[in-house]
């Protein structure tokens, strides 16, 4: 509605009120008929004629306030405004509570951008007459032409409680509540208004971003798409369209948008972040770093820009200059504790873990609960060796929540703790770590070789032994534990015993000659090394018994006390072995046969019994390997028979060529003619 229509109303409303009002001076005859000469004129256009008669008419009846608002009004209709306030300001002297008069008063300022002067005469209007509820759209257009966006809203929520179809000034209202950022209240006026007559809708782009910033992403491209298809130059259609296709991870639509954009307004530098963003989600690392720093350029001081940029530094490894930016944030935003938690994290991914517990502490001065900073902090302590700190910062953090990685990190920290305290010679402290690490489940052999060397140290051979042969069996491919070993065995007291031995190609046990030096007398007692040779000896031989009487558990419980006087036997290991080889417990064959050979690595029956057990366990490379060591160290083996044993793993493998090789090498070294011509006859069929 124009102005002009408005202060129409208004006069006929005015006109009709003052009918019943009391006037404190009667028009006369005279004035009566040049006023409604006037309106005669007025109605036919001839406002100057109307101006003359109601003029004529005041100086023949006086001042009187119908004749004022009259000619007031027509001096409104032909814009002579200045005028018409004089005029108007005559009929407030006459009726101060006329609020009507003030309201067109108010009218008159607004449609001359004096809004502040509108607002003042539409509040004394409200003052006066508060039951008249149009005046609410009066004040809701001036409030926010003053950008008074709170107030408007008010107003015009007052208005439309009784003209609630009125279209206009819901859009205004949705308006208002977008500039104070209210995106949901003004999606809800937006729709009332499209649903009400979606034909002659206009503000789809300002609908569509309420409803981006209500986070309703799939409606709000509906209607900014609906925008863009009105108008395709509306820039800020197609800059929403670009946030709400970024909000549902359409980033080559996104890119697109931005671009349609940033090619017409190149220097738009507010939406360089959101830009950004993107790029950095689209892993266009370097097109992002190169946004970042056009934003930071013309907007210094937003935090956002530094810490958005730190964010791709860190993705990129490049932590300096992620612990740069994100130091230049936190300058900027003391308070925020994120900036410090991601510094420490780049830091800590530097292993410059010294700066990384400064800010861990930082963090946890503020949030002393934070299970993943004090987490990190552990870690951060763990990885500086300083495992005293870092097992109870663990231990803590399983009283708070029970975690396989805290769980884990808590036993390696015991074990290298232990392992420490090996080297300061606190070897009950070491023991104790171990074993505590083991009850909490940590499973890989360098918790036993450091029982084991601890037990060694201190002066337990037994344990020492037994916890070298748990963690050899755990990982037989640490040379360094099976190297440490063998230099324990061999540090041991070495018996004066001459072992000879002879094993069959089956692996059964072999026969055992043992001459002893008894030159020992009467008057010359024992030494106490001897006397553990004798019970050594004792054993072994109760053993050899009770296998021959194939009491097989007796057997090895014999050889096992034997062993614990004297452990680098590797004679009674390979025995023990060919027990469980008979009982067909090949794992633990395999496990005593490697031993045998870490206490004595020349010990041809050993290699040979163990490629013979991988061979049951059909693991061939490994079988071949071992027949292998026998040829290098007795080429002449068992008549033999390591060649036959080679050329069985070979032709196993399909290596016919290497197999047939060995066969003839085989028929070389031995003198079993039946055996030989089946060879020969293999030979053959292998050659078609």
């Amino acid at each position: 509605m124009n102005i002009k229509q408005k202060l129409l109303i208004t006069i006929l409303v005015s006109s009709f009120a003052f009918t019943a009002l009391p006037c404190e001076a009667k028009m006369s005859p005279n004035a009566s008929r040049l006023y409604q000469e006037a309106c005669t004129a007025e109605h036919q256009q001839d406002l100057k004629e109307a101006i003359s008669k109601l003029e004529q008419a005041i100086a023949d009846s006086g001042p009187d306030v119908m004749l004022y608002t009259k000619l007031a009004g027509i001096y409104t209709e032909i814009d002579d405004y200045d005028k018409a306030l004089e005029i108007y300001k005559k009929v407030i002297d006459l009726n101060p509570e006329d609020a009507f008069i003030y309201i067109s008063i108010g009218n008159i300022y607004e449609n001359r951008g004096k809004y502040n002067e509108a607002l003042e005469a539409y509040n004394k209007a409200l003052d006066i007459f508060p039951e008249y509820k149009y005046n609410y759209l009066n004040l809701g257009n001036v409030n926010y032409q003053l950008k008074n966006y709170k107030e408007a809203i008010k107003d015009y929520n007052l208005f439309l409680e009784t003209y609630s179809g009125h279209a206009e000034s819901r859009e205004n209202l949705a308006d208002s509540y977008l500039a104070v950022k209210d995106y949901a209240n003004a999606a809800k006026q937006y729709q009332q208004v499209y649903n009400k007559n979606p034909e002659s809708f206009k503000r789809y782009a300002q609908y569509g971003i309420a409803l981006l910033n209500s986070d309703v992403p799939e409606k709000s491209v509906e209607i900014l798409e609906k925008a863009i298809e009105l108008d395709a130059d509306n820039d800020s259609a197609h800059l929403g369209l670009a946030q709400a296709y970024q909000d549902l991870g359409r980033n080559e639509d996104s890119y697109n948008q931005y671009q349609i954009v940033l090619k017409k307004i190149p220097n738009l530098n507010t939406v360089r972040l959101d830009y950004a963003n993107l790029l950095a989600d689209m892993q266009k690392n370097t097109e992002a770093i190169e946004q970042y720093n056009m934003y930071i350029k013309a907007f210094p001081n937003d935090v956002k820009g530094y810490a958005n940029i730190a964010s791709v530094y860190k993705d990129l490894k490049n932590y300096d200059k992620a612990i740069e930016n994100y130091a230049i944030a936190l300058t900027k935003d003391s308070s925020n504790i994120d900036y410090k938690k991601d510094i420490a994290n780049c830091y800590h991914n530097k292993k410059d873990f010294e700066n990384a517990i400064k800010y861990y502490n930082e963090v946890l001065e503020v949030q002393p609960d934070d299970y993943n900073i004090k987490f990190n902090k552990a870690l951060a302590l763990h990885a500086l060796k300083q495992y005293d700190e870092s097992i109870e910062l663990y231990k803590e953090l399983l009283t708070a929540k029970s975690e396989k990685a805290v769980k884990d990190n808590l036993n390696n920290a015991l074990v290298s703790r232990g392992h420490e305290r090996i080297e300061q010679e606190n070897y009950e402290g070491a023991i104790e770590d171990f074993k505590t690490a083991i009850k909490s489940g940590y499973k890989d052999g360098y918790v036993y070789y450091g029982l084991a060397k601890a037990y060694r140290a201190d002066g337990n051979n037994t344990k020492a032994s037994e916890n070298y042969e748990k963690a050899i069996a755990i990982n037989p491919d640490k040379t360094l534990y099976s190297a440490e070993y063998s230099d324990f065995i061999s540090s041991l007291y070495t018996p004066k015993t001459t072992v000879q031995t002879t094993l069959g190609a089956t692996g059964e046990l072999p026969s055992i000659s043992l001459s002893m030096d008894n030159t020992q007398s009467a008057n010359n007692p024992p030494k106490k090394s001897e006397v553990t040779m004798k019970k050594n000896e004792d054993f072994i031989l109760e053993g050899d018994k009770n296998y021959k009487e194939k009491n097989y558990d007796a057997a090895v419980k014999n050889y096992q006390d034997a062993l614990q006087l004297v452990p680098n036997d590797a004679v009674t290991l390979l025995k023990i072995g060919n027990i469980y080889k008979l009982k067909e417990d090949n794992t633990k064959a395999v496990n005593y046969y490697q031993k045998s050979i870490i206490v004595n690595p020349d010990y041809t029956d050993g290699w040979f019994n163990l490629g013979l057990a991988y061979a049951n366990d059909n693991n061939l490379i490994e079988s071949q390997k071992s027949f292998e060591k026998v040829i290098e160290l007795d080429n002449d083996y068992n008549f033999g028979y390591a060649y036959y044993a080679l050329a069985m793993a070979l032709e196993h493998q399909g290596k016919i060529e290497d197999a047939v090789k060995n066969y003839k090498l085989f028929i070389k070294h031995n003198n079993d003619k039946e055996l030989i011509t089946n060879i020969q006859e293999k030979i053959k069929q292998l050659q078609k």
